[in-house]
């Protein structure tokens, strides 16, 4: 299965932002994450995370310092502001109505009710 560009360009923030509340990350861990979390269905790029993490950093809702851990490489490392978990709220309250919506409109849509009328109103 083939996720559309607009399905993960709408769903990258808020995907990002809950990554990092679980606590600091850098770029290929959280690509990592991403992958694990959606069982390999979600193969993000650099191309999409590095420029989403910069533009939310301009936002203010992450910041960045340089680590290197003992034995490894220098790495930036990304963590959430007081801003970024507002925003996390907020993007989370938006899409549990986008899926709350999308239940109730796909509820039921298996093949015993697909020719069965759905009343519009209630019963008179």
């Amino acid at each position: 299965m083939k996720v559309t560009k607009d399905l993960v360009a709408a769903s990258a923030t808020p995907m990002v932002l809950g990554i990092l509340a679980e606590g600091e990350s850098y770029g290929y861990a959280i690509l990592r994450r991403i992958n694990e979390l959606s069982g390999g269905e979600l193969d993000w790029t650099e191309g999409l995370l590095y420029p989403l993490l910069h533009r939310l950093e301009r936002l203010g809702h992450v910041e960045s310092t340089w680590q290197s851990p003992p034995g490894e490489r220098r790495r930036k490392y990304y963590r959430i502001t007081d801003s970024g978990l507002a925003e996390l709220a907020e993007q989370r309250r938006q899409w549990d109505t986008v899926v709350g919506t999308l239940k109730e409109i796909w509820l039921g849509t298996g093949e015993a009710r697909r020719f069965t009328p759905i009343p519009l109103e209630g019963p008179a």
